[in-house]
């Protein structure tokens, strides 16, 4: 009697051991599994007035050395070179406008990463379980870059994406840089998002775009939440399977131990208030060849290795600068997510969103201002760019709008 017990114990463990876990079950083993992936063992930890979590990480142990191709990278502590007239611009510019102020991150407020360690935005479960899937979590859709040489209405209805941007083509680029006004845009449904950003552009826009996006975004999906956020965005195959947002994949080495890829920036505009604003400068390292990224005047943040790229490993081919929203139209309407400050740009400073000073990088790797600014937007009765050129400011745009409108339906 007891060796028949204990063989159908035998045979019930052995079915336990068969039977494929429940989808729910294996999907929550992926999850554990991605997270620990994702969030790497602190130093320190910094819980933020929003409910973020800050990781001090150890600057060598960050998410972008599980990269195969960057196993045995050496991280560059510095870039070799800084564009040519840099920091006499910031010494200008620190002088001269007073008109709008310097931001911060909400989360400094709490406390600081010691030097050697890098801040990274804490995962949590119902981030992943916010995403389609675990492989598509931290990554755009794709066909989300905005097109302006071939604005095809068929295009846009099938990405749902829609811009209000200025760009340039037809050079050599090797950066860019733009003064980027902060505001809070009001998102209609949990799905959609607002940003404002640059685009540094390499490749042709099929399955082969390169490209680099950094900026401040308003994404429910993404975050759990309506907070501008500081972001960073890179693909080598047009959004297919390449890159993510921040530091959500291997890719992007940060170096700096005071400012978090995907945390809450703090304070921002308010209509007819004070006016914040963002500085940030993209660059290709003339001697390593490594895409380095600097928000303001003192944070150099980290940088993009050129092996990520095909074609911006030389340079890149088109940069745009503007605002973009995803309109998903869930009422059959026209989506009332807004961009920028959510008000078209007629109606000008304190009210309107701007870039200003917006800048490219050329092959003597000097800043200087964009020639031929070309504007592009699909509808510019729901988000509208203008561009003009004066003092201080030099080149600047104003863009984004309410999207649904009584002339935009």
């Amino acid at each position: 009697m007891a060796a028949r017990v204990r063989v159908v114990v035998m045979l019930l463990c052995l079915l336990v051991f068969l039977i494929p876990p429940s989808s729910a079950g294996g999907r929550k083993l992926e999850i554990k599994k991605h997270l620990k992936r994702l969030n790497k063992r602190a130093v320190k930890t910094i819980k933020s007035r929003d409910g973020d979590i800050i990781d001090c990480v150890r600057a060598t142990h960050q998410p972008a050395f599980d990269h195969p191709m960057l196993k045995n990278h050496t991280i560059q502590m510095k870039p070799s070179f800084h564009p040519e007239g840099l920091f006499n611009e910031m010494k200008a510019l620190s002088k001269s406008d007073k008109r709008s102020k310097p931001v911060t991150q909400l989360w400094q407020l709490n406390g600081r990463c010691p030097k050697g360690t890098v801040p990274i935005r804490r995962t949590k479960r119902e981030d992943v379980l916010r995403a389609n899937s675990i492989s598509r979590f931290g990554k755009k859709k794709q066909r989300t870059f905005p097109q302006p040489r071939s604005a095809d209405p068929d295009l846009i209805s099938q990405s749902g994406h829609q811009h209000a941007i200025v760009y340039v083509e037809g050079d050599k680029y090797y950066g860019a840089k733009a003064t980027i006004n902060v505001w809070e845009p009001k998102i209609q449904q949990p799905n959609e998002f607002s940003l404002s950003q640059m685009w540094i552009l390499g490749g042709s826009f099929g399955e082969d775009l390169n490209s680099i996006e950094v900026g401040w975004q308003v994404s429910p999906d993404l975050y759990g939440d309506n907070n501008s956020r500081l972001f960073t965005y890179w693909t080598s195959d047009a959004y297919q399977a390449t890159g993510c947002y921040n530091l959500l994949c291997s890719g992007f080495v940060q170096i700096n131990n005071e400012i978090a890829m995907g945390a809450s920036i703090f304070p921002v505009s308010r209509y007819h208030g004070s006016q914040y604003d963002i500085s940030i400068l993209v660059w290709k390292d003339p001697k390593e060849g490594n895409w380095w990224m600097q928000f303001g005047n003192d944070y150099v943040l980290g940088y993009w290795p050129a092996l990520l790229f095909s074609y911006l490993s030389d340079s890149a081919s088109m940069i745009e600068w503007g605002g973009e929203v995803v309109n998903s139209e869930a009422d059959g309407q026209h989506t009332s997510t807004q961009m920028g400050s959510g008000h078209f740009p007629g109606e000008g400073f304190g009210k309107a969103s701007y870039f200003r000073n917006i800048q490219i990088v050329d092959g003597s790797n000097s800043l200087r201002p964009p020639k031929d600014i070309g504007t592009f937007t699909e509808q510019s009765s729901c988000y509208d760019v203008q561009h003009g050129n004066h003092g201080e400011w030099g080149s600047y745009l104003y863009y984004g709008g309410p999207g649904r409108n009584p002339n935009c339906p």
